[in-house]
C-alpha cells in the first residue's frame, strides 16, 4: 500500500510535527507493510527526523532574478501555475493522501498563493490520479481572503473522508458551503502521542513551578500593518505577568513551540533585565524543546501553564495541567470547553495582566478539582481517538479497502 502525507512540517513547529509523528505511528502500527512519502516544507528535516521519503510542496524555484521579479508583480500566479504543472508530473500514485491534524484550511499568517493553493493544488493532483484523500483531525477557518477560502472549501470536498478537531471546525465548513453531514468529530491527533505522565508530588519547598508560553504573534494577518503594535503589547504583557509570578516566589520555564518564537522569548527576556533582579532572573529558565514530546516533557515538571500556541495548550491538557488558554482563534476556547475549562480561556488581543493574574489564584486555590475534570476529559478523548482510528482502518487501511476504493464525499 503506498500513502501520501501532506502538511507543513519540518519547518521549526512542533504541534505540526507532532501531529506527523502521531499519525506516522498509527500507519506503522496498522501497516507497518505501507510505502510512506511525504509532501511538505522541509523534506531534508522530516527525513531525518521521521525516517521517511519527503519531497517538497512548493514546486521548482525561479532561479532567474528577473522571472522572480515578474512573479511578483503578476501575484505570483506565473509560479503557481509552475507548481501546478510540476505535481502533475511528480506525484506518484497512491492508494492513500492523508492530511492529518494541524489549522491546514485556514490561512493564519498566509496569504492565498501560499499553503491555501498548495493544499488545493496537491489535493487536485491526488484527486486527477484516483487517489483517495482524508483530512484527518484538522482545524478548520476562519479564511480570511475570498481566494484561500475558495481553495480550501475546493480542497477539502475533493476528500473522501472529513474529520475535525472541534465543534468551530465542522461549523465553519458547513458555513462556507461544504457538506459536512457525513463528517465526523474527533480530537487532535496530536492528543495520541504516547507519553508517560510521571507521579506529580506536591513541591517540598512550596514553590510552584509555571509554564508561560512565549509566541512570536503579530496579528492574524500577514504583514499586518498593525504588527509591530501588536506585537510589542502581547510582550510586554507577559513580561508584567513574569514579573508579578515572580514577585510570589513561582520558578518559571518559558516554552515555546516554533522556532520562530525565539525572537519573542529574547525580547521578553530583555524587558524582564530592567524589570528583576539578579536573583530573580534567576528564577526563569528557558525551555530548549524540540518537539511536541520535549515539550510535554518540559510540562510534566510543571504546576500550571499559561500559553498562547495551540499545540502548547494539547500538550498541557494532555498532561492533565491546569492550563490559561491566552489563544489567538477560536479554536482555543472549543479545546478548552471540552475539557471543562473554559472560563480559563482568554483572547490574545484582548487580554488583560489583572485578569489572568486572578486566574492563576483561582486555579492555585483549587488545582485538585482542575485535575480531576482535565483527567476525564483525557480518558474521553482518548476513547474517541481510538474509534477513529478504528475507523481509518476499515475504511482505508484494510486490504478490502485498498482493493475496492470508495467514492469521494461530495
Amino acid at each position: 500500500m503506498r500513502i501520501t502525507l501532506l502538511g507543513q512540517f519540518g519547518s521549526g513547529n512542533s504541534g505540526n510535527d507532532g501531529s506527523l509523528e502521531a499519525m506516522l505511528l498509527y500507519l506503522r502500527r496498522m501497516r507497518p507493510d505501507a510505502d510512506l512519502l511525504c509532501l511538505c516544507a522541509s523534506p531534508t528535516v522530516v527525513s531525518a527526523k521521521f525516517n521517511i521519503r519527503a519531497m517538497g510542496v512548493g514546486g521548482p524555484p525561479l532561479t532567474n532574478a528577473w522571472m522572480r521579479q515578474l512573479d511578483k508583480l503578476l501575484g505570483k500566479v506565473p509560479s503557481r501555475l509552475m507548481l501546478l504543472v510540476s505535481s502533475l508530473s511528480s506525484f506518484d500514485k497512491a492508494d492513500l493522501m492523508i492530511i492529518p491534524g494541524t489549522g491546514i484550511l485556514d490561512d493564519f499568517q498566509e496569504k492565498w498563493f501560499g499553503w491555501p493553493f498548495v493544499v488545493f493544488c496537491w489535493c487536485l493532483v491526488a484527486r486527477l490520479r484516483n487517489t483517495r484523500i482524508a483530512f484527518v483531525s484538522i482545524g478548520a477557518g476562519p479564511m480570511k481572503s475570498r481566494l484561500s477560502r475558495w481553495f480550501l472549501r475546493s480542497a477539502a470536498q475533493m476528500a473522501s473522508y472529513r474529520s475535525y478537531r472541534d465543534d468551530f471546525s465542522l461549523n465553519y465548513m458547513k458555513m462556507i458551503g461544504v457538506d459536512v453531514s457525513r463528517d465526523h468529530r474527533y480530537p487532535d491527533i496530536a492528543f495520541d502521542l504516547p507519553f508517560h505522565v510521571p507521579h506529580r508530588q506536591s513541591p517540598a519547598d512550596g514553590v510552584m513551578r509555571i509554564g508561560v508560553g512565549v509566541m512570536d504573534y503579530r496579528g492574524w494577518r500577514h504583514n499586518d500593518p498593525e504588527a509591530a503594535r501588536i506585537y510589542k503589547t502581547y510582550i510586554h504583557k507577559l513580561s508584567r505577568l513574569v514579573s508579578w509570578l515572580i514577585g510570589e516566589g513561582h520558578r518559571i520555564t518559558l516554552l515555546m513551540g516554533d522556532i520562530t518564537d525565539r525572537v519573542a522569548c529574547a525580547d521578553l527576556m530583555f524587558l524582564l533585565t530592567d524589570m528583576l533582579s539578579e536573583d530573580e532572573l534567576a528564577q526563569i529558565d528557558i525551555s530548549s524543546a524540540a518537539t511536541l514530546r520535549d515539550i510535554m516533557q518540559q510540562m510534566a515538571a510543571i504546576d500550571l501553564a499559561v500559553v498562547s500556541r495551540y499545540h502548547g495548550v494539547v500538550c498541557s491538557l494532555k498532561l492533565g495541567n491546569p492550563t490559561i488558554s491566552i489563544g489567538y482563534a477560536r479554536k482555543f476556547d472549543d479545546l478548552m470547553n471540552d475539557f471543562d475549562q473554559k472560563k480559563f480561556a482568554r483572547h490574545i488581543d484582548t487580554f488583560e495582566v489583572e485578569e489572568v493574574i486572578e486566574l492563576v489564584k483561582e486555579i492555585l486555590a483549587g488545582a485538585g478539582a482542575a485535575r480531576q475534570r482535565i483527567d476525564h476529559a483525557n480518558d474521553r478523548f482518548k476513547r474517541q481517538l481510538s474509534e477513529q482510528e478504528a475507523l481509518l482502518g476499515r475504511e482505508f487501511l484494510s486490504t478490502d479497502a485498498v482493493a475496492t476504493p470508495q467514492s469521494v464525499a461530495p
